[in-house]
């Protein structure tokens, strides 16, 4: 085929794929009331986003970018007004994050070898239609990094959003869907229901259409989505304790340490969500953590009415998460000024506010007797999870120490949590950390199947 053909069959395919707009789709864009219509208009788009070149693919995202970058502000007000919870500035951040470090098509790419017996391609491509479970802690910037990384792969994706954070799901929805028409794509790349249940998230992960799940939320969604008989990514819960040993730059780390655990007010499941400190160092950090970033140390009656409140009934306060550190106090009848942002104390791992995930800016600080203790109270305060962990150290050998025993998809050393997302720190973003299932860090290459395209004694060439 020559260059002349080959553009006129792309410029045939870009006329089609704007042809194929949903009629069906009453007001939003690719949002249905019944889960079943949603999987098959999601199923017809794929159709056309598997034929579409990549660099036509990387117009769509290009476009989902832009789009991302002019609603970063709405989105974060949207999401901070209907759920309540996290920080519209910070939000913001989290938006331009998305559009500017999620990786597109560049991901996608082809592995070669070639020898005496001929060529050999591993070559990326689509699953078809993904089913996806998103949280109401980050559900605009989830949605969207999601879409990004499936569609750059050749999926579109049908999302079971949470109830909570609807309304913010579908503007994200109706954006995805707006850019790519406006750039020549399908309508319904990312597709969802008015009102998501218990009932249309079943409906999702049993479809034949669906063969992969992406579940982004806590224990008890990806244990349903593992159990599904589907192939499923599960990006489930974290505790992630910062470790500081005593050849740490405190100041720094005080800094660093308040920063992360602040971000968003603690949504973010990689965040810092206690302090584990070696006995010499604990009343300096806690020092500068009190004088210089804005820490109140509450005292045991206060830890105890705190526990009280987020943890009403030994049970999370769902009306607690994401709150700043001046209304959770405001909560247990404490004034503080503008200036506080966290709240602190010293206590055992076991401590209720320690030991739980609470996603709050409540930083709890464990006193231990050396750097091997610390390593082991670190490992039990993670849970397991291996999802994220911090360690704030200048000793080599204790970072790797602490790197091979928490096990975790994201470590991230001398710096604020948020540098593992692309924010401060190298590398790219995602908000679906898959630690149970082992993806760790998903982008557009984890939504794809390898496949394997031999030709035997030809192409070689020597």
């Amino acid at each position: 085929m020559s260059v002349n053909e080959q553009m006129v069959q792309d410029i045939v395919q870009e006329v089609v794929a704007k042809m194929q707009i949903a009629a069906d789709v009453s007001g939003d864009k690719g949002v249905f009331s019944d889960m079943n219509e949603a999987i098959e208009a999601a199923k017809k788009s794929q159709k056309i986003v598997a034929r579409m070149s990549l660099d036509h693919r990387e117009k769509v995202i290009s476009n989902i970018r832009k789009k991302i970058m002019e609603n970063a502000e709405i989105l974060a007000r949207m999401g901070v007004q209907e759920t309540g919870m996290g920080n519209v500035g910070h939000k913001i951040l989290k938006h331009q994050l998305v559009a500017e470090k999620t990786p597109g098509t560049e991901d996608i790419t082809t592995t070669a070898w070639s020898g005496d017996r001929g060529l050999t391609l591993i070559e990326m491509g689509p699953f078809g239609v993904i089913g996806a479970i998103t949280p109401c802690t980050n559900p605009s910037e989830t949605v969207l990094c999601n879409t990004i990384g499936m569609f750059a792969a050749g999926n579109t994706v049908v999302f079971n959003p949470h109830p909570a954070a609807i309304k913010t799901s579908i503007y994200a929805i109706n954006l995805l869907n707006e850019a790519s028409v406006e750039a020549g794509g399908p309508d319904n790349i990312a597709c969802t229901v008015e009102h998501p249940t218990l009932e249309t998230s079943n409906i999702m992960m049993k479809h034949k259409a669906i063969q992969l799940i992406a579940a982004t939320g806590g224990p008890g969604v990806v244990t349903a989505v593992l159990s599904s008989g589907r192939r499923g990514i599960g990006a489930g819960a974290g505790n992630p304790p910062a470790l500081v040993d005593e050849t740490a730059d405190l100041r720094k780390a005080a800094e660093d340490i308040v920063n992360g655990c602040t971000f968003d007010n603690n949504l973010p499941c990689i965040a810092e969500k206690e302090i584990v400190a070696v006995d010499s160092v604990v009343d300096e950090l806690m020092n500068y953590m009190i004088t210089e970033q804005g820490c109140y140390l509450a005292s045991k009656e206060e830890q105890d009415a705190l526990t009280a409140v987020v943890l009403k009934d030994g049970k999370l306060n769902r009306k607690c998460v994401g709150r700043d550190a001046k209304t959770l106090l405001g909560m247990i009848g404490v004034t503080v000024p503008d200036n506080i942002r966290c709240i602190t104390f010293e206590g055992p791992k076991e401590h209720p506010l320690i030991a739980t995930e609470l996603m709050m800016p409540i930083l709890g600080v464990v006193r231990v007797k050396d750097f091997d203790d610390a390593v082991e109270q670190a490992v039990w305060l993670e849970h397991g999870n291996r999802h994220s962990a911090h360690i704030h150290s200048k000793n080599v050998d204790n970072i790797t120490k602490y790197a091979k025993a928490i096990d975790t998809a994201i470590l991230v050393k001398n710096g604020p949590s948020y540098a593992a997302l692309g924010f401060g720190g190298e590398g790219f973003c995602t908000f679906t950390i898959a630690s149970r299932t082992g993806e760790g860090l998903t982008s557009a290459s984890t939504f794809t199947k390898r496949r394997r395209c031999v030709m035997t004694d030809s192409l070689c060439i020597r």
